[in-house]
């Protein structure tokens, strides 16, 4: 492929996930799935595949980074030059359960990134696709994060961002979207996706969102989730840890991540593959039902819950692949012990979305791990994104009496 930059990828093909494999050209990007296996019911996702056998510069040692992982991650345009990663990993190892006691827990805390989420991780590929086609104007179907960042990462790259969102988008997110200079259009939910495929028909037009019913994504936007496992090898200094509990909606985390361990592994730097966990809101949880069922795919009622950053009614291809290679666990969570573990977080001093409180209530589910080492909990995104109720803010007395009374009328708090 010729690229007008240079490049340190080893990416060679886009494989689809279907039995047998087809593989593609790395450009354009498939965004329908793989066009050899689609059937009506079922559109296959593609992901990068690479020349491993001629990686020999990937090092997961304490202090790497991105620059380090070139080899391994799509081709970054020049002009895809936002910042990303490097997020901590925050010990949260007091608020383990009794069962689980000395057992360090440990917050992968990516509302850090510059967007303040994961899917900051993501875009910084989807738009160097963009960039690497010719596109001028991306678009993008999201009620939250996904929309923010890719309108982020639009502006820096110089390309216009429409957003295809909804009414009852909170307010955070609706700033936020404008302050990048994108433009927001605000749609009933289930009116975004066919607004999406219109638009995409028009010349110049890019989508950056799924326009399949089984959810297939963009191909090289998982791709950016791998370094989610490559950093939290370099925080360790190699060492592979226990688990990796994930809020999982349409999955295309769990499986970036899958992936990093996995690569990390056939290249020889770990011995083990970490446990993955998927966690999903109980009053939904497509991939759950899924592998229940054992079928790829399954699209469920939308039944109300807070965990917004997970509140599919499809789920994606892949999570389910990911969890079956990996025998790993799928886990539902319902709101009242999301929302117990997410003020659990705040006392902590992570203020984080509901869905990813999620995370540490799913832990009360898991008797013990099969390995030692930390388990590490996926932190994805600020509780400053949540919806909030207006409240008027009542001024106070300054003396001591008036002090008292406030504190212990509104929090329960006694001096």
């Amino acid at each position: 492929m010729n690229l007008p930059f240079e490049t340190r990828s080893l990416a060679t093909v886009q494989r689809s996930l279907a039995e047998p494999a087809t593989e593609y050209p790395l450009l354009p990007a498939l965004l329908r799935g793989c066009p050899e296996s689609a059937t009506e019911e079922m559109q296959y996702p593609l992901e990068l595949d690479y020349d491993y056998g001629r990686v020999k510069d990937v090092t997961f040692r304490r202090e790497s980074t991105w620059a380090d992982w070139e080899e391994l991650l799509p081709p970054r345009h020049p002009k895809a030059d936002m910042p990303v990663g490097g997020t901590p990993l925050v010990d949260v190892s007091a608020l383990a359960p009794a069962h689980l006691s000395g057992r360090r827990i440990l917050v992968k805390d990516d509302s850090r990134n510059p967007t303040w989420s994961h899917k900051d991780r993501l875009n910084v590929f989807t738009i160097s696709a963009a960039l690497c086609e010719e596109a001028k104007t991306i678009i993008v179907a999201s009620s939250g994060n996904h929309g923010v960042s890719a309108a982020a990462m639009a502006a820096r790259a110089g390309l216009n961002c429409i957003v295809l969102t909804m009414p009852e988008v909170s307010g955070a997110i609706r700033d936020m979207i404008l302050g990048y200079g994108a433009f927001p259009l605000f749609l009933a939910a289930d009116d975004r996706w066919p607004a999406m495929r219109a638009l995409a028909e028009l010349p110049g037009i890019y989508p950056v969102s799924n326009l399949t019913p089984a959810h297939t994504g963009h191909p090289w936007g998982p791709e950016g989730y791998k370094t989610i496992a490559y950093e939290i090898l370099a925080d360790l200094d190699g060492a592979s840890p226990a688990a990796v509990v994930v809020p999982t909606g349409y999955g295309e985390m769990i499986y970036g991540i899958y992936k990093g361990f996995r690569e990390a592994f056939l290249l020889g730097h770990i011995d083990r593959m970490p446990r993955l966990v998927a966690v999903e809101p109980s009053a939904r949880g497509p991939v759950h039902h899924a592998l229940q069922q054992g079928r790829s795919t399954v699209t469920v009622e939308a039944g109300p819950t807070v965990q917004l950053g997970t509140a599919t009614t499809v789920n994606g291809y892949r999570p389910v692949a990911a969890i079956r290679q990996n025998r790993g666990l799928s886990l539902l969570v319902d709101d009242e012990a999301a929302l117990r573990a997410h003020k659990k977080l705040g006392r902590c001093g992570l203020w984080l979305e509901i869905s990813s409180g999620a995370t540490l209530a799913a832990l009360d589910q898991i008797e013990e791990f099969e390995n030692d080492g930390p388990v590490v909990l996926m932190g994805c995104s600020t509780g400053l994104k949540e919806p909030s109720t207006p409240k008027e803010n009542r001024a106070t007395g300054a003396d001591l009496e008036t002090l008292r009374a406030t504190l212990m009328r509104d929090y329960g708090f006694e001096l």
